[in-house]
Parts: C-alpha cells; sequence; structure tokens
C-alpha cells in the first residue's frame, strides 16, 4: 500500500490546474505516474469514495477531489458511513 503517493495524487489533482487537466483527459494515464496499489488505483478511477477513505486518505484531500468530480454532500457523507 503506498498512501502518500495515493495522498499526493489527490493533491496534485486538487491543487495542480494543469495536472487536473491531465487526470481529467486521461485518468487511467494520470493514474499510471504514481506508485499506487492495485486497490489504489482502482479506488481512484471508480471515484469509490468509501474506499479511499478507508485506505486512508485524509478527509481534507478525499474531499475537495470528490467536490472535483461531483459527488454531492449526501453521497459523501453515505459512503464515509458505508452506507452506499
Amino acid at each position: 500500500m503506498s498512501l502518500y503517493q495515493l495522498q499526493k495524487l489527490l493533491y496534485h489533482v486538487n491543487r495542480d490546474i494543469e495536472r487536473r487537466e491531465r487526470y481529467r483527459e486521461n485518468p487511467v494515464e494520470f493514474v499510471k505516474r504514481y506508485d499506487l496499489s492495485e486497490v489504489e488505483a482502482q479506488a481512484v478511477l471508480n471515484l469509490d469514495t468509501r474506499a479511499l477513505y478507508t485506505l486512508g486518505v485524509h478527509s481534507l484531500l478525499l474531499r475537495p477531489f470528490t467536490l472535483l468530480n461531483k459527488v454531492s454532500n449526501e453521497d459523501y457523507g453515505k459512503a464515509l458511513k458505508g452506507l452506499e
């Protein structure tokens, strides 16, 4: 598991406009630039909020990432509680 790399990816998408655009253009290729486990990569690619949370992603990185991907407050809350 590579939590640092996972959080670094989310940080880059959240904070760097150029990287965010690269992520949006081709998420599969973007994710390959980071040293992630298959589980981590799939959680990002599937926008699996619950998985990202249980993998240890800090909420100050997770929520902005989910907002950029249009996850509603309701769906975000449900995911964190394991209700989705």
